[in-house]
C-alpha cells in the first residue's frame, strides 16, 4: 500500500506559521516562519556599492537601511555593470577600474545574513514560476532538473527549443515540469517575463537602496515547491490562510483545487496527526532510533557533528550485527532530521565502527538512497578508516535551530558554565593580579550569592592576606539578581586614611539590578514595502490540456524518417478549470447516499461536534465520494503573482513524483448543503 502524504499548513496563531509535509504519520518536511522574522533569501533589491576591497576581489553593497551590508564577489557580478570591458579571467582583473563607489545595481540575496556575517548577494536573478526557473541576465545558465531522466528528459529539451526565449536569458525545468505540454511551459514563461519587465521598471524608479521584490510567506513557497501528484492532500486550519491557499492553487495549479481541505476539528491539526511531538523532538540533541539506540547533533562554527550511539540496541546476534543495524537505522533518520532542522554546510557523521568493509559500503548507500529526495544539493563522501563520513548540504533557508532559538544567556551557547571553585579562584587571581599594579583601591565585586558565599567563608583567610599586603579594601556583594557566571567587578581609587577608618555605603545597599547583553534588545528594523507587488498576468489561469501517451524513442524516430512531425500534438482543447467548487457536493462533509443519508460504517464518528475520519494509524482506509462536476465557470478574479520560490529551488531537484494511490478524506465539519 503507497503511503499517503500530506501537506498539513497550520495558520491558526498570528504569531506563527508552520507547514508540515508527512508520509502517512510520519514528518518528512518542516517550515516554520515567525511574525516578523520572514526571509530575505531570493528577495530582489537596488543596492549601491558602499566599499571595494580587491583583497577579498569583492564590493559590499548597502541593499537595506539597518541591514548589514551584502557581501557581493565580483565573480556573481554581471558583465553588464562594469564600466570597463572586463578581462577573460575576471578574478585578475583590477576591480577598481570594473566599478566604483556609489554605483547602483540589481541584486538578489543568495545567502541569508548569519551570525557577525552580511547576506551573499548576486547580480544573476533567478525568477522560479511553478515549472521553469527565468534567468533572465544569464544566458549560460539553464538546463533541467536533474530529477528528470530518461525520455522525459529528452521531450522536455524538445520543449525549450520551441520555447519564445528571449536572447540573452536562461531558462531550467523544474521537476514540476515533467509531463506538461509546451503551452504549459509558455504560459509560465510568459508570467515571468512580465514580472521581469516590472523589476526592471521599478529598478529606474528611484535611487537606492530599497526593496523591489519580497518573497512571500512560507504557505505559498512550500505550495509551490513541495506541490506533486504524490500529495494527495492540502489541509489548512485557518479561514484566511484557506482562501489565500484556494486562490493560488485556482490559478497555478487548478489540477489539485480538489485536494484542498478547510480543517474545522476542535483537535488541532498537528495533534489530529501525531505529528507535534516529532517537531518537538527536532529542538532536542539526542534523537532516539527504534533499535533503541540515539543519535547526537551538535552545532559548531564550522560544521554540525551527529554522533550515533547503539545505547541500548539489542538489535543483531552478536556486537558487528547490531553496529551494522544501528548505523542503518541512524542512516534513514540522519536523512529525515537534515530535511526537518534544514541542517546546511559541512556536516561529519560518526558511525559506530564496522569491520568489514561490504557494511561500510552498504551504510554510504543507504544514506545516499535515503537523501534522494531532499531538495537540497547533498554531496556525500566515503566512510574514513576512522569511522567518520564526510557530507555537503545545501543550506535552503535558516535552519530551525538559528530561526526559533537564542544563546543561553548564562553559558553563552557553549552548554557548560564553570563550577563555583574555579571561578572564584579566578576572581581571587584577578584581584591579586589588580592589586599588585595599583595602591589604595577600593574593591567592589557584585557576585551570585553562591559564589559569594564561597569567598566569604571558605576563602576568608585568603582575601584578608590580600588585603594585608597590598593595601587595598574587598567588598564582596551578593547580588540575588545575577547568576553564575556573571559577575561585576568595579575598582575605586581612594586614598590611605579612607582604607583605615571610613566604612563606606553598607555593602548590602550596593546590590543593584544589572542589565546584562543578553538582555539588551536590538533596535527593530524598519518594514520595507516592496516595489513590484503585484501585476496582472497575461492569462488569468493556468491553461489545462489532457495529459499526453509519452511517446518512445523508436516512434520518435520512425516519425521523423516518414516526414511526420516528431512531438506529440494534443487533440483537447485547452480549458480553464471545470467548475467552480462552491457549486460542487461539499467535499468537506460526511459521504452520503441518494437519499440524502450518511453511508453506513463509512468510518466517520463524532468528536467534538465534527465529523472526522478514523485515526490515520488505523488499517481501514476510507474514501471520500464526490460529486458531480457539471457545469462551467469563468475566472475574473483578479491575479497575484506567484513568484515566491527560492532561487536555491532551480538548482535543486524536487521529489519524483507518483500517483496518488488514494482519494483525498475530509476533516471538517458539515457546512450548510445549499445544493440540496
Amino acid at each position: 500500500m503507497a503511503a499517503i502524504k500530506r501537506m498539513l499548513i497550520n495558520a491558526a496563531q498570528p504569531d506563527e506559521l508552520r507547514v508540515a509535509v508527512t508520509d502517512d504519520s510520519q514528518l518528512v518536511d518542516l517550515d516554520i516562519e515567525a511574525a516578523g522574522q520572514e526571509q530575505k533569501k531570493s528577495n530582489i533589491y537596488k543596492a549601491v556599492i558602499t566599499s571595494i576591497e580587491p583583497s577579498l576581489g569583492a564590493v559590499f553593497a548597502d541593499y537595506e537601511k539597518g541591514a548589514r551590508h551584502g557581501f557581493l564577489p565580483i565573480k556573481e557580478i554581471s558583465s553588464e555593470y562594469f564600466l570597463t570591458e572586463p578581462p577573460e579571467h575576471i578574478e585578475s582583473a583590477d576591480i577598481y577600474k570594473l566599478l566604483k563607489l556609489g554605483q547602483e545595481l540589481v541584486v538578489q540575496i543568495d545567502k541569508e545574513e548569519r551570525d557577525n556575517k552580511g547576506a551573499a548577494l548576486t547580480t544573476f536573478i533567478s525568477l522560479a514560476g511553478s515549472f521553469l526557473v527565468l534567468m533572465p541576465n544569464n544566458p549560460q545558465a539553464g538546463g533541467i532538473s536533474r530529477r528528470i531522466e530518461g525520455e522525459e528528459r529528452d521531450q522536455l529539451r524538445e520543449a525549450i527549443h520551441q520555447l519564445n526565449l528571449p536572447e540573452g536569458m536562461g531558462v531550467i525545468v523544474r521537476t514540476a515540469g515533467l509531463g506538461k505540454s509546451k503551452e504549459e511551459l509558455e504560459w509560465d514563461l510568459n508570467i515571468l517575463l512580465h514580472y521581469w519587465e516590472a523589476i526592471k521598471q521599478a529598478a529606474v524608479a528611484k535611487a537606492g537602496p530599497y526593496l523591489i521584490h519580497q518573497e512571500s510567506n512560507i504557505m505559498i513557497r512550500a505550495i509551490r515547491d513541495h506541490l506533486r501528484h504524490d500529495v494527495t492532500e492540502i489541509i489548512v486550519d485557518q479561514e484566511k490562510a484557506f482562501q489565500q491557499a484556494q486562490q493560488y492553487i485556482r490559478q497555478i495549479r487548478p489540477d489539485f483545487a480538489d485536494r484542498l481541505k478547510l480543517y474545522h476539528d476542535k483537535l488541532p491539526l498537528f495533534s489530529r496527526f501525531q505529528i507535534e511531538q516529532q517537531i518537538e523532538s527536532a529542538y532536542q540533541r539526542e534523537v532516539r532510533l527504534p533499535s533503541g539506540g540515539s543519535l547526537v547533533i551538535d552545532h559548531t562554527e564550522a560544521l554540525v557533528t551527529i554522533d550515533i550511539n547503539s545505547a541500548r540496541a539489542t538489535r543483531g546476534g552478536n556486537i558487528e550485527e547490531t553496529a551494522f543495524h544501528t548505523n542503518l537505522e541512524a542512516a534513514d533518520e540522519i536523512a529525515r532530521q537534515l530535511r526537518i532542522r534544514d541542517i546546511g554546510g559541512l556536516v561529519v557523521i560518526d558511525f559506530i565502527d564496522m569491520t568489514p568493509v561490504r557494511n561500510q559500503r552498504e551504510v554510504e548507500t543507504r544514506l545516499r538512497n535515503a537523501v534522494r529526495h531532499d531538495r537540497a544539493r547533498i554531496q556525500i563522501g566515503r566512510i574514513s578508516r576512522f569511522g567518520l563520513l564526510e557530507m555537503s548540504r545545501q543550506r535552503l533557508r535558516t535552519s530551525l535551530i538559528r530561526a526559533t532559538q537564542v544563546p543561553c544567556p548564562r553559558c553563552d551557547g557553549q552548554g557548560n558554565i564553570r563550577s563555583v571553585e574555579s571561578l572564584g579562584l579566578s576572581i581571587i587571581h584577578l584581584i591579586q593580579e589588580q592589586a599588585a599594579k595599583v595602591k589604595n583601591v577600593h574593591f567592589q565585586i557584585q557576585l551570585p550569592v553562591d559564589l559569594a558565599t564561597y569567598l566569604v567563608n571558605e576563602k576568608r583567610e585568603l582575601l584578608k592576606e590580600i588585603e594585608y599586603h597590598c593595601p587595598v579594601k574587598i567588598t564582596i556583594i551578593p547580588n540575588q539578581y545575577l547568576e553564575s557566571p556573571h559577575y561585576q567587578l568595579k575598582q575605586i581609587k581612594v586614598d590611605p586614611t579612607y582604607l583605615e577608618h571610613s566604612k563606606g555605603i553598607p555593602s548590602y545597599r550596593l546590590a543593584k539590578i544589572l542589565k546584562a547583553d543578553y538582555l539588551k534588545r536590538s533596535p527593530e528594523r524598519p518594514t520595507n514595502e516592496p516595489a513590484v507587488n503585484q501585476f496582472l498576468t497575461p492569462t488569468p489561469t493556468l491553461p489545462l490540456a489532457q495529459k499526453q501517451p509519452n511517446t518512445g524513442l523508436f516512434k520518435r524516430l520512425i516519425a521523423k524518417m516518414l516526414g511526420s512531425d516528431s512531438s506529440p500534438k494534443s487533440t483537447a482543447k485547452i480549458t480553464t478549470p471545470s467548475q467552480d467548487i462552491s457549486s460542487r457536493e461539499s467535499p468537506y462533509s460526511t459521504p452520503h447516499d441518494t437519499q440524502g443519508r450518511p453511508y453506513q460504517g463509512s468510518g466517520y464518528r463524532r468528536h467534538g461536534g465534527g465529523n472526522y475520519p478514523h485515526h490515520p494509524s488505523s488499517r481501514t482506509r476510507h474514501r471520500s465520494r464526490r460529486g458531480s462536476r457539471g457545469g462551467q465557470r469563468r475566472h475574473t478574479s483578479s491575479y497575484r503573482t506567484p513568484f515566491d520560490d527560492d532561487s536555491s529551488s532551480s538548482r535543486n531537484a524536487s521529489a519524483e513524483e507518483e500517483s496518488p494511490a488514494h482519494a483525498p478524506k475530509d476533516y471538517s465539519e458539515p457546512p450548510p448543503n445549499n445544493n440540496v
